[in-house]
C-alpha cells in the first residue's frame, strides 16, 4: 500500500525524519517496501506570472513572454506550449536550473538550464508542463497553478514535490493499517502522541428528500450492517479539489471524477470501502442477496461475469447492481453527468467475500481490505466523513440514512486475560504494567488490570486477537525489539542421545553403496497413482481440502507415489537405469483425525545390474532386490530371524513379491510391480520396495555379545525329501529349526527337483543342517537323535516323504 507521508503527518507529526519513520513501522511490523519522493530531484524552478505573450517574429509556432518571478525585472522566456495566456501562473525553470533527464548519458547530473536563442530571439530560462518536474502530464502543454500561488516560490516547497511515499507491505493479519488511520495509529503509539482525527462537521443539514428506496437484507450473517444514503442536486460543474488529486495520485490511485475520488479518497483516509450508485439509475428497491446461479453482471471494468450462486450481490428490481464487496456493476454506475447518489457504507463478512474476486480475475481496493477484515464500526463514521466533503465542496442535499442492522450477527470481541509474568515469560524482560496498560490502551484495547494480570478487549478493527501470545506480541513489538537485550538462553544439557539421525544415515549410505541414489520430494501426491497403487492393505487415502496443484491433491499412502514420477522423469530423459530410495513419511486414514504417519523407507530400481560394461550384463531381478533390502539390516543379524512370506499387494507381480517379517514382526514389502500398474504408468520391467524405519532402527540398536567360536568340529548331515509344491521354503525351514533344537547352528536349501521319478505336484528338496556343540564333541547318536526329530517334525507336520537315494 502506497502512502503520502505528508497525509500522514496531517494526522500525527512526530519529529522523526521520513527515514526514521520509516525504520519505525518496519520495526514494528509493517515493513517499508519503498520510499521515494513524490518527484525526482531537480532545482531552480520557481512559481512565475505570464504578464505579455507575443508572436515569435521568425517562428510561427513560438511565443515570446514575459514572465514575472519577483525578480525586479521580468525574464523574457521563448516558449511554444499552445495553452501559454496572459495571468497563467506556471512553473519556471530559470538559468542555471537543473531538471531531472531521462536520458541515461546524463541521469545522474540531469539537464541543466542555460541562456539560450531560439530563431534569433534570447530565451532565459525555460516554462515547464507537468513532465519537466516529474509530473504525470494529463495535457499537452504547460502545467497551469492555481491563481493563488505565491510568485516567487520554490515549486517543491509549494507542490509538496519533497513528499516521501511510503510503500509499506502489509501482512494478511494487519487489515486496519490498510489506511491513513490506521498507519497514522500505529505511528502515535510508537512515539506516545495523540492522533489528529479529520473535522467530520456534525452540522450537515439532512432533508427527507423521497429519493431513498427500501432496502432489504436476506443475506444477514453475510451483511449485518448496510447503511445507505441519498444526496441530491450535486453541482458537478466542480472539479475535484488539488489537494484530494494529489493524496490520491501519492497513493496509487487515478483520479476520475470527483463522486469516485471522493469514495477512494475516505477509503485511503479511514480504510472503508464506499460505493456510490447513481440513484436516477435504480429500479425499485435495494436489496442485499447473494446472488442466483447463473445470474449475470456486468462490471465497471465493463467485464461481465455469469454468477454461481454463493456471491453477494446488491440487487434492485431488475437485478443485481454490484458484487457486494468487490466491484459495481455498469448499470448503475456514476458518469459525469450524476448528480443525485445513493451512497452505500457496509460492513460485509470475511468469510463472504474471501476468494470470490480471484475466482474472477479480479483484484480491488475493496476486496483486499473485506478479505483481510474491515472494522465493522467504521461503516458509520465513513458515511458522515464523505457525505460531508461531498456537500461542503459541491453543494447537494443530504437525505436520510437508511440503516439495516442485524446486531447478533456483527462479530464479537471477547476479553482476553494476560498475566502479567506471562509477558516476562516471552519477551524476557521486565516491562512496566502501567507501560502495557500504555500501548494497549493506545492500540484501541480496553484494559481493565485485576490484581496479576490485565483483562484486554480487542477494538473493533482487530480481528487477529485472540489469545494472550496475540497481546504480548503488541507489548513486544511497540516495546521496541530493539529495546530488548540479546541474552543468550540458559542451556540444559541431555546426555540422552537420539540416534535415530545417525542410524538412519548408515542406512542411507548402504543403498548408495549399491547404486542408488537419494530423493527428496513432497508428501503430496497424484491422486491418479495413489489409485493404481491402490490395495486394502494399504488402507484409506486422505486428499487435500486446498492442493497446491492437481497432481499433488492426495496424502501419499506409500513412498512409491512419489518415486515413481521420478523415475518416469528419468526414463523419458533418456537414462536407462535408475535407482533411487526415499526416506520420509507414509499417511493412511482418510481425515485428519484418523491420520496415521509412519517413517517409512522406500526404494524402485529400473533396468540392467550393472551400467554397460564389457562383459556381459543383465537384468536385475527378484534376488538383487533382496539382497539390496538385507543391506539395511544389521550384518549381525541371525537368518533365523528373517522370514520371507508371499505378498498379496495388488500392485506387485504375485510370483516376485514377498512381504518381509523378522521376529515375526512386519517390516514391509518387495518385489516387482505388477505388469499392469506399470504399463499404465508407461515404465519397463520395474522393482520396487517399502519398508517401516522404526523396527529396522530399532534392531540396529540391539546390543549383540560377542561370543567365542566352538573350538568341537561341526557335523554335517543332509536329509532329502518329497512335498507338495505348494509349501513354501519358509514353512518348511521354520518346522525345521524349531524340530532341531539348539544344536542345529546353520541349515540351507542346496537342492531342487520337478521331472522324471517325482509325483506329480510334488517336489525333491535336498536341505544341509549343521550341528554343533559350544562345550563337547557331539556323539553320533544325538546328531542321529537330531535328525530323526528334523525329519518326523516334517512327515508329521508337512506330510514329507524322505528320501533314500
Amino acid at each position: 500500500m502506497k502512502i503520502s507521508e505528508q497525509w500522514l503527518r496531517q494526522w500525527v507529526n512526530p519529529k522523526n525524519t521520513s527515514e526514521q519513520l520509516a525504520e519505525q513501522l518496519t520495526m514494528a511490523g509493517l515493513e517499508i517496501d519503498d520510499r521515494y519522493a513524490v518527484a525526482r530531484a531537480f532545482s531552480g524552478v520557481v512559481v512565475g506570472e505570464v504578464i505579455s505573450v507575443e508572436l515569435h517574429p521568425d517562428a510561427d509556432k513560438l511565443r515570446v513572454t514575459q514572465v514575472n518571478i519577483g525578480d525586479a525585472e521580468p525574464l523574457q522566456i521563448v516558449c511554444g506550449a499552445p495553452n501559454v495566456t496572459v495571468g497563467m501562473k506556471v512553473p519556471v525553470a530559470t538559468v542555471g536550473a537543473v531538471l531531472p533527464s531521462d536520458d541515461a548519458s546524463n541521469k545522474e547530473t540531469g539537464f541543466k538550464i542555460k541562456k539560450s536563442k531560439l530563431r534569433g530571439v534570447a530565451s532565459n530560462g525555460m516554462l515547464c508542463g507537468a513532465s519537466e518536474i516529474d509530473l504525470v502530464d494529463n495535457i499537452d502543454g504547460l502545467l497551469e497553478l492555481p491563481e493563488d500561488a505565491p510568485i516567487g516560490k520554490d515549486i517543491r516547497e509549494y507542490l509538496g514535490l519533497d513528499n516521501q511515499i511510503l510503500d509499506i507491505s502489509i501482512t494478511p493479519n494487519r487489515g486496519d493499517c490498510f489506511s491513513v488511520r490506521g498507519i497514522a495509529r500505529e505511528i502515535s503509539v510508537i512515539n506516545d502522541l495523540s492522533m489528529q482525527m479529520p473535522e467530520v462537521a456534525d452540522n450537515v443539514a439532512v432533508v427527507d428528500n423521497g429519493a431513498i428506496p427500501a432496502v432489504t437484507v436476506s443475506a444477514v450473517e453475510a451483511c449485518p450492517r448496510y447503511l445507505l444514503q441519498s444526496i441530491s442536486d450535486i453541482d458537478r460543474s466542480i472539479d475535484t479539489p488539488k489537494w484530494m488529486q494529489d493524496a490520491l495520485v501519492q497513493s496509487g490511485l487515478r483520479s476520475h471524477n470527483f463522486l469516485v475520488d471522493v469514495t477512494n479518497y475516505v477509503l485511503m483516509e479511514l480504510g472503508q470501502p464506499l460505493h456510490a450508485f447513481d440513484a436516477d439509475k435504480i429500479k425499485g428497491d435495494i436489496v442485499v442477496r447473494l446472488a442466483q446461479p447463473d445470474e449475470t453482471i456486468t462490471l465497471l471494468n465493463e467485464q461481465t461475469i455469469t454468477l454461481t450462486g454463493d456471491e453477494l450481490v446488491i440487487a434492485d428490481d431488475e437485478g443485481a447492481l454490484a458484487l457486494a464487496g468487490i466491484m459495481g456493476g455498469q448499470r448503475s454506475s456514476i458518469t459525469d453527468s450524476t448528480t443525485n447518489i445513493l451512497l452505500e457504507s457496509a460492513f460485509f463478512d470475511q468469510l463472504a467475500i474471501a476468494a470470490r474476486a480471484r475466482r474472477f480475475g479480479l483484484h480491488t481496493d475493496a476486496s483486499q481490505r473485506f478479505e483481510r477484515g474491515v472494522d465493522f464500526e467504521l461503516p458509520k463514521i465513513a458515511l458522515a466523513r464523505a457525505c460531508n466533503l461531498i456537500t461542503s465542496i459541491m453543494g447537494g442535499q443530504a437525505g436520510q440514512i437508511v440503516a439495516v442492522e442485524n446486531l447478533e450477527h456483527l462479530p464479537k470481541r471477547a476479553p482476553i486475560a494476560l498475566p502479567i509474568a506471562k509477558v516476562r515469560d516471552v519477551i524476557g524482560i521486565e516491562i512496566d504494567p502501567s507501560e502495557m496498560v500504555r500501548i494497549l490502551t493506545q492500540l484501541g484495547f480496553e484494559v481493565e488490570q485485576q490484581s496479576e494480570a490485565l483483562v484486554c478487549k480487542p477494538p473493533s478493527y482487530r480481528f487477529d486477537m485472540s489469545i494472550k501470545e496475540d497481546l504480548i506480541e503488541e507489548i513486544a513489538r511497540i516495546y521496541g525489539y530493539d529495546n530488548i537485550p540479546s541474552v543468550l538462553p540458559h542451556l540444559q544439557v541431555s546426555m540422552d542421545y537420539d540416534d535415530t539421525a545417525d542410524l538412519t544415515h548408515e542406512m542411507k549410505l548402504a543403498l548408495v553403496d549399491n547404486g542408488y541414489m537419494e530423493a527428496i520430494s513432497f508428501s503430496f501426491s497424484d491422486a491418479k497413482i495413489e489409485a493404481l497403487l491402490d490395495d486394502d492393505a494399504l488402507g484409506k487415502v486422505l486428499a487435500l481440502a486446498n492442493p497446491i496443484s492437481s497432481d499433488l491433491a492426495v496424502m501419499r499412502r506409500t513412498l512409491l507415489s512419489s518415486l515413481l514420477p521420478c523415475v518416469q522423469y528419468n526414463l523419458n530423459r533418456q537414462q536407462p537405469r535408475v535407482r533411487f530410495f526415499e526416506t520420509g513419511l507414509s499417511f493412511v486414514g482418510q481425515s485428519i483425525s484418523e491420520l496415521v504417519q509412519t517413517p517409512s523407507i522406500a526404494l524402485v530400481a529400473v533396468g540392467d545390474i550393472w551400467d554397460e560394461q564389457a562383459y556381459q550384463n543383465r537384468a536385475l531381478d527378484f534376488y538383487d532386490l533382496k539382497h539390496d533390502i538385507e543391506q539395511l539390516l544389521p550384518a549381525q543379524i541371525d537368518n533365523v530371524r528373517i522370514r520371507y512370506e508371499r505378498s498379496g499387494l495388488t500392485f506387485l507381480h504375485p510370483g516376485q513379491s514377498a512381504k518381509l517379517y523378522i521376529d515375526d514382526e512386519y517390516i514391509g514389502w518387495l518385489g516387482q510391480l505388477h505388469p499392469n500398474t506399470a504399463k499404465q504408468l508407461d515404465l519397463p520391467a520395474t522393482w520396487v520396495a517399502q519398508l517401516s524405519l522404526a523396527p529396522l532402527l530399532a534392531l540396529a540398536r540391539e546390543q549383540h555379545a560377542i561370543t567365542t567360536p566352538s573350538k568341537f568340529p561341526q557335523v554335517r548331515r543332509d536329509i532329502a525329501i518329497l512335498v507338495d509344491s505348494d509349501i513354501s521354503l519358509q514353512t518348511l525351514t521354520s518346522t525345521m529349526r524349531a524340530a532341531a533344537g539348539k544344536l542345529l547352528t546353520n541349515l540351507w536349501l542346496f537342492d531342487v527337483y520337478q521331472g522324471n521319478k517325482v509325483p506329480a505336484g510334488q517336489r525333491s528338496l535336498a536341505f544341509a543342517l549343521i550341528w554343533q556343540e559350544s562345550t563337547q564333541t557331539l556323539s553320533d547318536e544325538a546328531v542321529k537323535t537330531a535328525t530323526d526329530n528334523v525329519v518326523r517334525a516334517l512327515v508329521d507336520q508337512h506330510g514329507a516323504q524322505l528320501r533314500d537315494s
